[in-house]
């Protein structure tokens, strides 16, 4: 079975890094360590919250990890709150790194054009160096600008000023950049990348749905790194993660007790789990017969 550890904080309610990426991730089969970074009563969106700060322990989880000798597939990074943070998961990245596995960081720092708050334009240029060290990376448009020192965007941009951004996020070090919440026209919303290996563009959209809860984006995040250790290549993997995403969008507004702090992906981990199964048949259809 492979193992991967992803770093991010964890809220007690309200679904979101890690109580997002852990079912999610193990569900796909695949071993989840987790280093929490921060101890939240609720995310964010709640009125009111606790937090306790896991910092002081990143660098002993890392110590001990390497004296016991882990060996991970994939390390993948989610919100990371603090410079402090940024410097030792790159010190995470440099002791556990092989050549055999996945870097996947998702930048998470902002949206609509504007950082959250607590994070500043230095703190977006530390992020880029870190995503430097990323196989893969899956930043929106304004994690994107802010890590590149651009304009946002915006809604007004073209394909060709996509393109361009996306060579210019692989310029900070990764080999696979991704765009996530990119659209051209009013009804899909989607994701394209670029591989700086092949020098290749992809893309895929789904039917935009007139909805915003908090967490989508780890969901998203979560599923296409359990995607990619189940040996599907990174184009499917981002359509699986598309699908899974909007479909548990669907599911949350449809559900009457369907919740306003996240997105119901729980009640369709079995349609995720199928749709996997069909992208491991498709390239595997030797092995697979109905």
């Amino acid at each position: 079975m492979k193992r991967i550890v992803t770093i991010q904080d964890i809220s007690c309610v309200g679904k979101c890094s890690l109580t997002v990426a852990l079912p999610i991730i193990s569900a796909m089969g695949i071993e989840t360590a987790v280093i929490p970074t921060a101890v939240l009563s609720t995310h964010t969106a709640f009125s009111e919250f606790t937090f306790c700060d896991l910092t002081p322990e990143i660098r002993p989880i890392t110590q001990h990890w390497s004296r016991e000798k882990f060996h991970f597939d994939a390390i993948y990074t989610g919100y990371l709150g603090s410079f402090q943070q940024l410097e030792l998961v790159s010190e995470f990245i440099d002791e556990f790194k092989r050549a055999e596995n996945l870097i996947f960081v998702d930048p998470v720092m902002g949206d609509f054009g504007r950082l959250y708050s607590g994070f500043t334009p230095e703190f977006a240029k530390a992020m880029a160096r870190l995503c430097g060290k990323a196989d893969i990376i899956a930043p929106n448009l304004t994690e994107a600008a802010f890590m590149l020192g651009e304009d946002y965007l915006g809604s007004g941009y073209s394909r060709e000023d996509i393109e361009l951004t996306l060579r210019a996020l692989c310029r900070l070090g990764a080999k696979t950049s991704v765009l996530t919440g990119i659209s051209f026209s009013p009804d899909e919303l989607g994701v394209m990348g670029y591989d700086s290996e092949r020098d290749a563009f992809f893309s895929y959209f789904n039917r935009r749905i007139n909805a915003d809860y908090h967490g989508t984006g780890d969901v998203f995040a979560s599923a296409c790194v359990g995607a990619l250790m189940n040996d599907l290549s990174v184009e499917e993997s981002l359509k699986i993660a598309a699908d899974y995403t909007a479909l548990s969008i669907q599911e949350t507004i449809d559900a009457p007790d369907g919740r306003w702090y996240g997105v119901q992906f729980e009640s369709v981990i079995p349609q995720l789990l199928e749709m996997m199964s069909r992208a491991k048949c498709g390239q595997n259809a030797t092995r697979c017969t109905n």
